[in-house]
């Protein structure tokens, strides 16, 4: 049985998490974990989550834990998951890291948290969303300049990074398939006279509105016909059952950085 520990516990994705954790069948909610300030310290994380008692209040310090879990899933923010890396590192625990908006600071710190301790980082945890990444490449490997490419993406009013990272990582991966550098050719938006678009630009379009869970298209428009290439996550189920697929890799991992890519043997 693998002990899991969920940050984030009161929040959207931190109850479908213990959801999913409460109806594997090898893994148990080892610990559950909130900001200070949280009004549900001391809840019953299950109760929360409504599967019943699982007699795992939600606490604030995880130092208190850290012999509860062998495996910690993070989807908070970037500074908390920082916080979480180091104390992991340190214990020697497992840590998967579905946080996105890091700098190259906090970037390098995960990677020397790595060192000690296996991590599991990506930008969405979706098998589905993963299947995408590949099939992108594909597209953009076999279309190249002919066409021009468009990220449009879609979250909650909640969400607090914009792109997304999963939006992000599609256009690293645009711009390697097709031999350009994503900063060089990135365009966040457009708005007045912008002039004629340039072949060479990956556009970014972002959508803010209502609980979209997350929806992701990659147009790839040339002349006489277009393809496009869309996720929709229509729960946020499908991203735990990927992080619960990571928490059962790490489980048997050494140290160091992986990722879903490399877990789905892409």
């Amino acid at each position: 049985m693998i002990r899991v520990a969920v940050t984030g516990a009161a929040g959207r994705m931190g109850r479908t998490l213990v959801q999913a954790i409460d109806e594997a069948s090898d893994l148990e909610l080892g610990a559950a974990l909130e900001r200070s300030d949280s009004d549900f310290l001391g809840t019953d994380a299950g109760e929360l989550a409504g599967v019943g008692r699982l007699n795992v209040a939600i606490g604030a310090d995880i130092d208190a834990v850290l012999e509860a879990f062998d495996v910690l899933i993070d989807f908070t923010v970037p500074a908390a998951t920082l916080v979480h890396a180091e104390r992991c590192a340190a214990a020697g625990k497992a840590l998967v890291i579905g946080t996105t908006g890091f700098d190259d600071a906090g970037l390098a710190q995960i990677r020397a948290a790595a060192t000690q301790v296996p991590i599991l980082m990506a930008p969405n945890m979706s098998v589905g969303v993963n299947l995408v990444f590949k099939l992108l490449q594909i597209a953009a490997e076999t279309l190249g300049d002919s066409v021009d490419i468009e990220v449009i993406e879609a979250h909650h009013r909640h969400k607090i990074d914009a792109p997304s990272g999963t939006a992000v990582r599609m256009g690293e991966i645009l711009a390697e398939a097709t031999g350009r550098r994503l900063a060089d050719v990135a365009v966040y938006g457009r708005e007045g006279i912008t002039g004629e678009r340039k072949r060479e630009t990956i556009g970014f379009e972002t959508i803010r509105a209502g609980d979209i869970v997350g929806d992701h298209t990659v147009l790839f428009a040339g002349l006489g016909e277009r393809i496009e290439i869309t996720h929709r996550a229509h729960s946020r189920m499908n991203f735990a059952q990927g992080a619960l697929r990571a928490s059962r890799f790490l489980a048997g991992a050494q140290p160091g950085m992986y990722d879903m890519q490399g877990l789905l043997g892409f």
